[in-house]
């Protein structure tokens, strides 16, 4: 996490910094707790001290950096603002500033000590997030619907926090009586810089805490990826390393539904397994590392053509009321979960229902008797993971048999499962609870005898069928609303070749989930997106020689 680079190695790092070094005196400040764009610093002499936010009232020192050592974590790759603060200690200390551009310079142009550097900036973010402490401070009642929301939010973007119970931690209650904040607004957000946040929308925690970039309505990229699942992080990781602009747009985070899946054991080259939120973090980190702009919590509301102006081919319009202009887009969206049809479903939403099964479900319903509705491989790897935590674990399928949706090693697994008990041709055809009390059991309906039965369960976990997440494009697509591709489409433009992987819309490509036809498999993705790129650089080259765009 800490290395020491040798005078050999510093020697090399001049060539990516500033001129010169700098020298501050001791107690300067370097850079400071929500500054943007911060450099990393190495150490020529002296020390550099990393202070932290420690809770609400208190900063910490985290670590001194020492001659041939340097500051920074992944995110400053990508030009974030930073958690911590750093100054030079008492005696002062003399470094050399390398900006985000020269560090990735860096990294890629030495692979030796590219490699020492990539693994120290991923390790400190890594402790920053088990420490707790550093980062935002959650302050509210830590099983409520809006705290569970935003702790979901901040997991699955690695983003550092603490929670603190307004009810029982001194430190909390004391600022929520301060602020006179009644219980409808809470949780509240503290941010690094201070700014405080009663019961924030997602959109507006990652404005705050500058995870959300500036977009430039005059930049023109060369390929805008709408969803930051395995697909288009893998679109986005070969287009940037084969020098295109990329930037990737994402509703919600990296990784997609398998950056929810608790363990993926039947992807190519991970014998052990891997939770989807680890291979989404080394993906999102693989493509800043390459200059990859990734935009989250943006969504992509419409497509047009920019008629007015050669140069900018496609503009995609986002819920925010932003723009991005490219000149070739890839859809990465992915497909979402179906809700099924329970009257009052939306009522237990966030409080007794979800889509997903992490960590933080889990150390909810721990000891508890859950549900689970689905058949399908990801069902399947929420069962395995769900099941040693639980008390019992009703898995309720319409089907009669796993069998053809379900990978035979989780089959298995499952029937090895004391604590599952299987529910075959039946669906949940009510929900009982109540606001104050939550959920509290799940009544269900064997389909062909239409006979009842409660199941007495604080949680219910829906993986059924999925839905494209297409509606905002008007391109041709299947019955179900997948988007054709290829020789798939049905009505190709007279005398115009379609590549692969290209929709109906000229320079628009669908990969992944959204595409009909795929193969819902997370390497059929991953291959889907590294394909892609080499379809893009056809259709930029066609623009090439067509004057369109220059070379």
């Amino acid at each position: 996490m800490f290395p020491v680079l040798s005078p050999q190695q510093l020697t090399l790092v001049r060539r990516f910094g500033a001129d010169a070094a700098e020298r501050f005196d001791g107690g300067e400040r370097l850079f400071s707790i929500g500054q943007r764009d911060v450099p990393s610093w190495f150490v020529l002499d002296g020390e550099l001290e990393v202070v932290g936010q420690g809770g609400l009232s208190h900063r910490e020192l985290l670590v001194s950096h020492g001659p041939g050592q340097f500051s920074g974590e992944i995110e400053q790759l990508a030009g974030r603002p930073s958690m911590v603060e750093g100054r030079a200690s008492a005696s002062g200390c003399v470094a050399l500033r390398v900006d985000a551009a020269g560090l990735r310079a860096l990294i890629i142009g030495s692979a030796e000590l590219g490699e020492t550097i990539m693994r120290a900036l991923i390790l400190r973010r890594a402790a920053l997030i088990d420490a707790g402490g550093t980062g935002t401070v959650l302050i509210g009642t830590p099983d409520a619907p809006a705290m569970m929301r935003l702790r979901g939010f901040l997991v699955r973007n690695t983003y550092p926090h603490t929670v603190l119970d307004a009810s029982a931690d001194a430190e909390g209650r004391a600022l929520v009586e301060e602020l006179g904040v009644p219980t409808s607004e809470l949780p509240l957000m503290v941010c690094p810089s201070g700014v405080v946040l009663r019961n924030p929308s997602d959109v507006d925690a990652a404005a705050a805490l500058g995870m959300t970039p500036a977009l430039r309505p005059d930049t023109l990229c060369d390929v805008a990826i709408v969803g930051a699942g395995p697909a288009g992080l893998a679109a986005a990781v070969y287009a940037a390393s084969e020098g295109l602009r990329v930037i990737v747009l994402d509703e919600r985070a990296a990784g997609g539904q398998a950056g929810a899946s608790a363990r993926i054991e039947n992807y190519f080259g991970f014998p052990t397994g891997i939770s989807g939120a680890a291979l989404a973090a080394r993906a999102y980190t693989q493509a800043i590392k390459f200059g990859v702009e990734i935009a989250v919590p943006l969504k992509v509301v419409r497509l047009t053509s920019a008629s007015d102006n050669a140069d900018r081919v496609l503009t995609l319009h986002l819920g925010s009321g932003n723009f991005v202009c490219t000149r070739s887009v890839i859809v990465a969206s992915g497909a979402r979960y179906r809700r099924p049809d329970i009257l009052n479903l939306a009522q237990f939403e966030g409080a007794g229902v979800s889509y997903w099964a992490s960590a933080l479900e889990a150390k909810l319903c721990e000891g508890d008797n859950v549900a689970l509705v689905g058949a399908g491989n990801s069902a399947g790897q929420a069962i395995a993971f769900l099941s040693p935590r639980v008390r019992r674990l009703h898995l309720i399928a319409r089907r009669n048999s796993l069998a053809g949706t379900m990978s035979t090693y989780l089959i298995d697994r499952i029937a090895a499962m004391p604590n599952v008990e299987l529910h075959w041709d039946n669906e949940i055809s009510a929900l009982e609870g109540d606001s104050t009390d939550g959920l509290r059991a799940a009544i269900i309906r064997h389909r062909s005898s239409g006979t009842q039965k409660r199941l007495a369960v604080r949680h219910v976990f829906v993986f059924i069928g999925a839905d494209p997440n297409a509606e905002w494009l008007d391109a041709e697509a299947d019955q179900s609303g997948f988007l054709l591709t290829g020789a798939d489409l049905r009505h190709p433009d007279t005398g115009t070749s379609r590549l692969a992987l290209e929709t109906s819309i000229p320079g628009v490509f669908a990969i992944g989930d959204v595409r009909a036809g795929s193969t819902k498999r997370l390497a059929a993705a991953v291959g889907e997106g590294a394909a892609v790129v080499n379809q893009v650089h056809a259709f930029l080259q066609k623009l090439v020689k067509s004057g369109t765009m220059h070379d």
